[in-house]
């Protein structure tokens, strides 16, 4: 299953193991940064903390009708060693050149290994981050709430691409090379948060369900990243994938490089994986919920699938959903219960994993079956409409037509 890595993201979002739900609204700050990558901070809660240099750079372009012709300046910037488009506002282009780089503790060579990481065991990563995190970010209320009141919410197969262009551009082998794309792609990415948070406040239907008032803060990507990187590292040991501790740090050290070039500042991000996964039971677990907007997303993302012959039956998809997240996820949901393809899955998943990386001699039980399933659910998003290559991040002008 070759170069699935580069096509491996639907959307954001996912779900750890959920013990309860004690309240959806982000909780007071207390992780330490000792933890993070800086390994000291300010104190600043990250739920706090946007992008504020960024953020007014966007809000005056949005305000002074100058957007369209800064989407039509950057359509052509693609590559990491582009130099930034000419046409673009002097405080525009300023920021882009020296936004537009790694970080100074980034390591190329442990990039390089993360790609490698990446390029080999993309069938499951794809699996995870389509099946579950893509599913789950509607069960995260800010992020549902925010997707589904922005523009983006009301034609999902166009956010699904632009999110997955993301995916696709960071799992590339060439990803922070200079010929790759993902450094572009991450600025881009950041001019769109900040217009969102510039425009959704202007939405009453937003306002009328959110528990703050701004979105896409620090601590809000922190979220998505665990929903991301640090559930697919744990699904990825749970399911006894083979991975050696540099493979391990080389993936987390993509992902810290990741949410840096989103603005995320170095206090915030975790050094280790035990930092991850303390940040992450603390950030994200307890904040997991079902709402209204969150539902329909979960429904028109998973009807995607519909559109192509995935050679499994409904239930099988909602069954492989549930395995990959849990059951408490998939009421919230309402996904039907299909037993006969839960016990296929949960007995032939595993099965198949095994076979893949040589610790089965003998081909299992419905190893084709899932092999299409794979191959079809990659196809979807590559062949209907939703080719990265084809793909144009975009500032945003607008919310939600009628929000």
């Amino acid at each position: 299953m070759s170069n699935l890595s580069r096509r491996s993201v639907l959307s954001l979002g996912a779900a750890l193991g959920l013990a309860g739900v004690a309240s959806t609204a982000a909780p007071a700050w207390a992780w330490s940064s000792t933890g993070s990558v800086a390994g000291t901070g300010s104190g600043a809660d990250p739920w706090q903390v946007w992008d504020d240099p960024v953020d007014g750079l966007v809000a005056g372009l949005l305000d002074n009708g100058q957007v369209p012709a800064v989407n039509a300046a950057l359509a052509a910037w693609a590559n990491n060693d582009d130099p930034v488009p000419g046409g673009l506002p002097a405080a525009l282009a300023t920021h882009l050149q020296q936004a537009a780089t790694l970080p100074s503790w980034a390591d190329r060579a442990k990039l390089r290994l993360a790609a490698d990481f990446n390029r080999r065991k993309d069938t499951y990563l794809f699996m995870l981050y389509g099946l579950g995190s893509g599913i789950m970010s509607t069960v995260i209320p800010r992020e549902a709430e925010s997707v589904y009141w922005s523009a983006g919410g009301a034609t999902m197969k166009d956010r699904a691409a632009k999110t997955f262009t993301f995916g696709y551009d960071l799992s590339e082998l060439t990803a922070f090379e200079p010929t790759g794309q993902f450094v572009v792609t991450a600025n881009k990415t950041r001019l769109v948060h900040a217009a969102v948070r510039h425009l959704l406040p202007q939405s009453t239907h937003w306002r009328a369900v959110t528990d703050t008032q701004i979105p896409i803060s620090n601590g809000d990507i922190l979220v998505t990243f665990h929903s991301l990187g640090t559930f697919v590292h744990r699904k990825l040991l749970e399911w006894k994938v083979p991975m050696t501790a540099a493979e391990e740090d080389a993936f987390l050290h993509m992902w810290q490089v990741a949410i840096h070039l989103l603005g995320v500042r170095d206090e915030f991000i975790p050094k280790t994986w035990a930092d991850a996964n303390a940040q992450s039971a603390y950030a994200l677990t307890p904040i997991l919920a079902p709402t209204t907007e969150g539902k329909e997303l979960a429904q028109d993302l998973l009807g995607l699938s519909a559109q192509v012959d995935l050679g499994v039956t409904r239930g099988f998809l909602n069954e492989f959903v549930r395995y990959v997240l849990n059951d408490k996820i998939g009421d919230w949901l309402s996904l039907p219960r299909d037993y006969a393809a839960a016990a296929l899955v949960r007995t032939g998943w595993p099965a198949y994993i095994a076979f893949r990386e040589g610790l089965l001699p003998v081909i299992p039980v419905g190893f084709y079956m899932f092999d299409q399933f794979v191959r079809a659910l990659a196809m979807l998003f590559l062949n209907n409409g939703t080719s990265p290559t084809s793909t144009t991040i975009v500032i945003p002008t607008a919310n939600r037509p009628g929000a």
